[in-house]
């Protein structure tokens, strides 16, 4: 009968070995909803902390309360904010030298336009040489009777000299880049020689740029030929005015330093 009664209060005591178990579990759930919590911010680095936090919570069997906080990272890994704050005072200062560059580059061009200028005026060419300043570069139009007649691409004898008095004026230290561009009217052409006016124009510039390049302080490589034929125009082609300006050769000396647009 006692052995009974001893059984009982045996079957009466409560088995608390679920406990352990049941820690782990709120344990690890507390792991997973700071994860989760962490996924939501946008701060990678938080989120690159914790996720160590956690690998190191299942791979040891470590609690979230007794884990050693990560090292903290080298004072040279800098987060984005810190970078944009050392850089920008390094953007602004290549921004700043690349406006004296250009303004610099300019005043050079500004001193090139007014000797080729005073050349134009010495040889009484006003009207048939014109220049402009642009952001392109330093532009020089020579209309198309000046040096050649009517649907040739050979420079007249007379007008030789004029292309290398041209010559020294495009004698510079350092060099520049030249693009000479032939143009002309929209005026369908009528010879042998040429089948079209993208012919033309691409011969007058090659034959000119010959000849400019006969001066031997001159680097070729630094020269290059277009023709544009009739799809520049400068003026209406309506009048035979305007189809005067059209046909012409420029000649376009480049900055060293390329203009940046805003």
């Amino acid at each position: 009968m006692s052995r009974r009664k001893k059984k009982g209060r045996d079957d009466d005591h409560i088995n608390e070995a679920w406990l352990l178990p049941y820690a782990d579990i709120l344990t690890l759930l507390l792991a997973l909803f700071i994860v989760l919590f962490a996924s939501s911010s946008v701060d990678a680095q938080k989120l690159k902390e914790l996720s160590k936090v956690f690998n190191g919570i299942f791979v040891s069997g470590s609690g979230v309360l007794n884990y050693t906080k990560p090292a903290p990272q080298d004072s040279n890994n800098i987060n984005e904010g810190e970078k944009n704050q050392v850089t920008a005072p390094q953007t602004q200062q290549n921004t700043d030298k690349l406006k004296q560059l250009q303004n610099q580059d300019k005043e050079e061009l500004q001193e090139l336009q007014a000797k080729v200028n005073v050349y134009i005026k010495e040889k009484k060419l006003e009207g048939k040489f014109a220049t402009s300043l642009t952001d392109e570069g330093l532009l020089l139009t020579i209309r198309d009777n000046v040096l050649f007649n009517s649907g040739s691409a050979e420079i007249r004898h007379d007008d030789i000299q004029t292309a290398k008095e041209l010559a020294n004026l495009l004698v510079m230290d350092p060099p520049r880049n030249i693009l000479i561009s032939g143009h002309t009217d929209n005026v369908p052409i009528h010879n042998a020689n040429f089948q079209s006016n993208w012919e033309l124009s691409v011969m007058r510039a090659l034959n000119f740029m010959e000849i400019i390049l006969e001066n031997k302080q001159l680097d070729p490589k630094y020269f290059s030929v277009k023709g544009y034929g009739e799809f520049k125009p400068i003026a209406s082609n309506s009048t035979a005015e305007g189809r005067a300006k059209n046909r012409r050769v420029e000649v376009l000396i480049m900055p060293r330093v390329k203009v940046t647009k805003q």
